[in-house]
C-alpha cells in the first residue's frame, strides 16, 4: 500500500511514467523550473532497459564516452568508464550514481505500475490510476516508459509445459542463471542474441540457436578503456557533444562521407570497409559513403563485405551461409555489435538451426519440436525475441480523455503523433523519444535529453504566457506523419521486416514508426517550432485551472 508521503504528492505539476534514464532526466529538468514532479517506475530499482535487460553479455553498442549525460560537465568529467562499450552492470552503477549524485530517488516512486490515465477536459488535469489503486493527478504528464520496454515472449503452443526453465532477455532474474554442463536453446538471433550466445556458449554442455532471420553484426573491438583516449575525450567533451548534435545519428567523432560509393573503385572501397571492420562499431561503418542507406546498389558493396566475412570465419559452408543475411540491406534492421559471435558457431557444442525453412511447431515438456517432427531435448530455453518496441509501452496502459479521445483507438491504424512528442486529442501529455522522433535511430541519451529539454521549455513557455494546455493539431499531426512516412521511403529502411516496422508483433501495423531524417534535423526543426510560438499546437487557457508557475 502507498505510505503518507505518497499521499502527500498525489497532487502534482507534473507526473511521469518511467524510472529509467528518460524519467530521471526529466525529474531533474523540470524539478529545476520549480515544479512538483514525481516519477513511477514498475521495476523495484531504477534505470529502465538497463535495469531489466540483464542477460548474459548486455553492452551498450554505443561507446560508453558517448552514451552518457551531457547536461553536467563535471558529471561527464568524474565518472570513469572501465570500458570501450559499457555492460548492464556498469551502465546501471553509472545511473544509480546520477540519482544519487542529483538526489534524484526522492522523487520516484518504485514498484508501481500505472493502469490507466484519463485527461479532464473540464479540470485540465490528469488523473493516473496504479494497480495498487493509487491515484495521482497532475496538470501534465510525461511517458518516459522507453521504446523497448515490453517484452515480447513468443505464443508457442506448449511453452508452459516445458519442464526445464525458460527466460526472457528482457525478464531475466536478477541473481543470474548458471548454464554450466546443460543443454540450452536459445531462439531468437537479435542483438541480444548476439550479445548472449557467445557466453552461453562457454558454459552449456551443448547450444542450440534457433535462427529464423540473419542479422548483420559487426565486431565491437571491445577494449578496456585507454587512459589517453579518455584523457583526450574528457578534454574536448564540450566541442564533442557539439558536434553530434549536428550529425544524423547524435554521435560524433566520425567524419561525415563525402563521396558515394560507386564512385570509388572497388579495391579502395575493400580497404574502407576493412578498415571500418578492424576499427569496431556500427556508426563508423554505415558512415563510410553518403549513399548506403538509400541507393541498394551501393549497399550491396557493403552487405556482401560483411557476408564474406561470415563466410570466412564461420568453418561449416552451410552454416556459414544461414548466418549471412540476404533478405535485408544492411542497417535497415538494428546492426548488432558483436565479441566472437560468429566464431561461436565453430565450436564443437553449438549447432544452428534454421526455424525459417523448418519452423517451430511447439515447444513440449522435453523441448522444441519442428514442423517437420523434429525435436530437440533441453533443459533450458532462452528467447531473444524482443519488445513491442515503441508502442507497447504506452498501449499497455488505458489512456483516454474525458471527451472520449482514446489512445490504443488512435493508434489502431499505427501510431500518430507530431514530431514523436505529443497527441492530437490528448493535451498535456508528452513523450519522450516516441514514435515519429529520431530516438531509436540515435544515442538514445541525446535524444532523451533533447526531447526532455523541448518539454521544459514547452511547459515554461505556457507558464510565462499565462497559459496551461497544449495539444497538436490533428492537421499537424498528419502532415508529421506523412513526412516520417515519405523520409522512410526514401531510403532503404522500408525494405527490411524490423521492429521499426512492428513486424516482430503478430498482427501489429505495419508502420515505419521512427524518424529517419537524421537528429540534426529533427532538433532544427522542433526547435525552429517552438521559437515560432509552437508552430502546430493549440496553446489555451483552462478558466479555472492554476496557471503554472
Amino acid at each position: 500500500m502507498p505510505d503518507a508521503s505518497h499521499a502527500a504528492l498525489r497532487h502534482l505539476d507534473v507526473a511521469i511514467v518511467g524510472g529509467g534514464l528518460a524519467g530521471l532526466y526529466a525529474i531533474h529538468r523540470l524539478r529545476g523550473m520549480g515544479l512538483k514532479v514525481r516519477a513511477y517506475e514498475q521495476g523495484s530499482g531504477i534505470g529502465g532497459t538497463w535495469f531489466w535487460n540483464r542477460y548474459p553479455g548486455a553492452r551498450c553498442d554505443v561507446e560508453s564516452l558517448e552514451y552518457s549525460y551531457s547536461f553536467d560537465e563535471q558529471l561527464q568529467q568524474d565518472w570513469k568508464w572501465p570500458e570501450r562499450y559499457g555492460t548492464q552492470p556498469q551502465i546501471l552503477r553509472y545511473i544509480n550514481h546520477v540519482a544519487d549524485r542529483f538526489d534524484l530517488r526522492r522523487d520516484v516512486q518504485l514498484n508501481t505500475r500505472i493502469q490507466s490515465a484519463v485527461f479532464d477536459s473540464t479540470a485540465n488535469e490528469w488523473t493516473l490510476t496504479t494497480r495498487e489503486g493509487e491515484t495521482i493527478k497532475a496538470r501534465y504528464v510525461v511517458m518516459a516508459a522507453g521504446n523497448l520496454s515490453t517484452p515480447r515472449v513468443p505464443d508457442f503452443k506448449g511453452i508452459h509445459d516445458f519442464k526445464g526453465k525458460w527466460y526472457h532477455t528482457g525478464l531475466w532474474p536478477q541473481e543470474g542463471v548458471d548454464f554450466s554442463g546443460l543443454r540450452v536453446g536459445v531462439i531468437g538471433t537479435g542483438s541480444s542474441g548476439v550479445q548472449m550466445i557467445p557466453i552461453i556458449a562457454q558454459q552449456a554442455r551443448q547450444l542450440t540457436v534457433f535462427q529464423r532471420t540473419a542479422n548483420f553484426s559487426l565486431p565491437a573491438r571491445n577494449t578496456p578503456m585507454p587512459e589517453e583516449k579518455e584523457r583526450r575525450h574528457k578534454a574536448e567533451y564540450a566541442q564533442r557533444r557539439a558536434a553530434a548534435m549536428e550529425t544524423p545519428f547524435a554521435i560524433g567523432g566520425h567524419p561525415k562521407p563525402t563521396r558515394k560509393t560507386l564512385e570509388v573503385p572497388a579495391e579502395e572501397r575493400a580497404r574502407t570497409y576493412e578498415a571500418k571492420w578492424q576499427e569496431g562499431g556500427s556508426i563508423s561503418y554505415l558512415y563510410s559513403y553518403t549513399d548506403l542507406l538509400v541507393s541498394k546498389e551501393a549497399n550491396d558493396t557493403a552487405s556482401e563485405f560483411v557476408r564474406d566475412k561470415i563466410r570466412s570465419i564461420v568453418k561449416d559452408p552451410r552454416t556459414a551461409e544461414l548466418l549471412a543475411p540476404k533478405d535485408h540491406p544492411i542497417g535497415t534492421k538494428r546492426l548488432c555489435l558483436d565479441t566472437n559471435y560468429y566464431e561461436t558457431y565453430n565450436r564443437p557444442n553449438v549447432s544452428l538451426v534454421d526455424v525459417r525453412s523448418d519452423p517451430i511447431q511447439e515447444i513440449t515438456p522435453k523441448g522444441v519440436r519442428l514442423a517437420s517432427g523434429a525435436e530437440y531435448e533441453l533443459d533450458a530455453l532462452c528467447f531473444a525475441t524482443g519488445f513491442d518496441a515503441m508502442t507497447g509501452a504506452l498501449n499497455e496502459i488505458d489512456i483516454r480523455t474525458t471527451d472520449g479521445a482514446v489512445l490504443r483507438q488512435h493508434w489502431e491504424g499505427g501510431p500518430l503523433t507530431y514530431l514523436g512528442l505529443m497527441v492530437a486529442g490528448f493535451p498535456n501529455m508528452f513523450i519522450v523519444t516516441g514514435p515519429g522522433s529520431p530516438g531509436v535511430k540515435t544515442q538514445m541519451i541525446a535524444s532523451i535529453e533533447q526531447h526532455v529539454d523541448w518539454i521544459a521549455n514547452a511547459i515554461r513557455y505556457l507558464g510565462e504566457h499565462r497559459l496551461d494546455r497544449i495539444e497538436p493539431t490533428a492537421q499537424a499531426e498528419q502532415d508529421w506523419v506523412a513526412h516520417v512516412n515519405a523520409v522512410a521511403d526514401s531510403t532503404l529502411y522500408p525494405l527490411a521486416n524490423s521492429w521499426y516496422v512492428g513486424a516482430n508483433i503478430p498482427g501489429k501495423p505495419r508502420v515505419f514508426m521512427p524518424y529517419v531524417g537524421g537528429f540534426d534535423r529533427y532538433k532544427k526543426h522542433s526547435e525552429a517550432i517552438a521559437v515560432r510560438g509552437y508552430e502546430g499546437f493549440t496553446l489555451s487557457r483552462h478558466e479555472t485551472a492554476a496557471v503554472a508557475s
